[in-house]
């Protein structure tokens, strides 16, 4: 079977689609465009396969009924489009999928619930569930209470780590451009990349941001997105809405990203890509040979300054000694405790500070590298 095909057979598929795709020029949500990407979604759930869809468009909803012209650019009229927004669009998805008998349900999610575990099993049994009840969940980011993650990847992000989350078949991203491309679209020459197998087919290849009024996401955030996807073992179609059906047929649109890993450990797929460092720990080399190449544990000994406000568990970036991010793990200490730690052995600090100190600042199971030395 052509690689491409084994979507037309996949159990369970996450769709993504972006803001464009669902909107009129005047930044409305255009019900024509979302009932057809229903007529797709549920004529493929109703032939066996569990979707859940991961749909932006809140903010875009919420400016027409708050009179704005365009998507507001401070984050408090951000969150409050995406409160008026976000009823707007699930009501127009409850809808347009009932016209199918089928049911949805929102889950809102941001990234820090991906990354705190607790969070991030309570989202997993809840799509889990969701889908046994055979209801098609509508996953967006929480864009009421989302700080930095409003502005990040147009829900490109998300959508990887829900196909992870609920250990889907396959991603297929949708947007208004029909494929990747090696230069802009528009410019005489360019040529779709119908394939790309690893990091070496994206060498040299243009990737722009978003143009548009009501996204936030572009190219660059969909092929990390893809990044995320197939390091996990899961292959990701990119393509416009209107060749969704094609898409999920395993017909030659878009661009197709071969899988090229294996199913990592959940905490370390969203330690190295939901997680944001909350501080930095700098490493001497000897500390950066152990945890990067050896990937042992990181000893206070190893450790030559730390910058941030962390607690204990909080996610932090480990550095090299030119301040470069090479790896990021969940510290075991408070930033105001780890100075009077730096440069010490354990056994030092169970000497004069207790037994409680004897042990690593991040274990090497909390450790996800995202950066080789060599």
């Amino acid at each position: 079977m052509d690689v491409r095909e084994q979507l037309s057979s996949a159990s369970k598929v996450v769709v993504k689609v972006g803001s464009s795709s669902l909107t009129t020029p005047a930044g409305t949500i255009d019900v024509d465009r979302v009932d057809a990407l229903v007529d797709v979604l549920a004529t493929r759930r109703r032939a066996g396969t569990q979707i859940v869809l991961v749909s932006s468009g809140a903010i875009a909803a919420g400016l027409g009924p708050l009179g704005l012209a365009s998507r507001p650019r401070d984050l408090a009229t951000q969150q409050a489009a995406a409160s008026v927004g976000q009823g707007v669009l699930v009501a127009r998805y409850t809808s347009s999928f009932a016209r199918y008998g089928l049911r949805v349900g929102q889950v809102l999610l941001t990234a820090d619930d991906m990354m705190r575990r607790a969070h991030h099993a309570n989202a997993q049994r809840t799509l889990d569930r969701l889908l046994d009840l055979d209801i098609v969940p509508i996953v967006n980011e929480n864009d009421t209470v989302a700080t930095d993650e409003i502005r990040f990847g147009d829900n490109d992000r998300l959508a990887a780590l829900v196909t992870h989350l609920i250990r889907a078949d396959a991603l297929v991203l949708l947007s208004d451009v029909d494929a990747l491309y090696d230069g802009p679209p528009s410019r005489a020459g360019s040529r779709r990349l119908a394939e790309i197998r690893g990091p070496e087919d994206l060498v040299g290849v243009e990737l722009g941001r978003s143009g548009g009024r009501v996204g936030t996401g572009g190219m660059i955030t969909k092929v990390q997105a893809a990044k995320i996807a197939t390091g996990a073992g899961v292959p990701v179609v990119l393509t416009a809405a209107a060749h969704a059906a094609q898409a999920l047929a395993g017909a030659d649109v878009g661009t197709f990203f071969h899988p090229g890993g294996r199913h990592p450990g959940t905490r370390l797929l969203w330690l190295a890509h939901a997680a944001t460092g909350r501080g930095r720990l700098h490493l001497d080399a000897g500390a950066v040979e152990a945890v990067v190449t050896r990937r042992k544990s990181l000893l206070p000994a190893g450790v030559t300054s730390v910058e941030g406000e962390f607690a204990a568990g909080d996610p932090v970036d480990l550095c090299g000694p030119r301040g470069r991010v090479l790896a990021r793990g969940l510290v075991n200490f408070d930033a105001g405790e780890i100075p009077e730690l730096l440069g010490r052995s354990t056994k030092e600090l169970a000497v004069t500070l207790g037994p409680e100190y004897e042990r690593e600042l991040i274990h090497r199971d909390d450790i996800v590298i995202l950066e080789s030395t060599s």
